[in-house]
């Protein structure tokens, strides 16, 4: 990946960034944040605002409307800029795959470093994919 940043490493904030979505991704990742499953312990914060983010999650997947309003954020985002997509949905499509306003998923419009599955993955799956982006960022640098 060629990130070269300590203080990356040691403190992730992210965004949470919702298309078109049907919210079970959306619950999931905002119960990742909850105490009860505590991302805090690796140094992970939400960030209010994607200027202050090191990680975009994005959930859903991208309609045509979205589609400048979602590069435009993307681009406000300072660098390094990483991009998880979370759930079937920003992977792949999924069932929308083909739809009237189905536009692209998510790797074909930004780059993304990490891919969770699932519809809705599990908090367990988020925590796990998110520790392992950090743990190959760690092994990149």
């Amino acid at each position: 990946m060629g990130i070269k940043t300590n203080s990356l490493l040691k403190s992730l904030w992210v965004f949470h960034f919702g298309s078109a979505t049907c919210n079970n991704c959306d619950i999931e990742v905002l119960d990742a944040l909850t105490p009860r499953y505590d991302l805090e312990r690796f140094g992970i914060q939400l960030a209010g605002s994607i200027r202050h983010a090191d990680v975009m999650l994005v959930c859903g997947f991208i309609n045509k409307k979205v589609v400048p309003k979602f590069k435009e954020i993307y681009t406000q985002m300072p660098a390094p800029k990483l991009v998880v997509a979370i759930g079937g949905c920003a992977c792949s499509g999924g069932m929308f795959t083909g739809s009237y306003n189905f536009f692209e998923t998510v790797d074909k419009i930004v780059p993304v470093a990490a891919y969770i599955p699932g519809c809705p993955p599990k908090p367990e799956a988020i925590i796990a994919g998110v520790v392992k982006l950090v743990t190959a960022l760690k092994g990149s640098k």
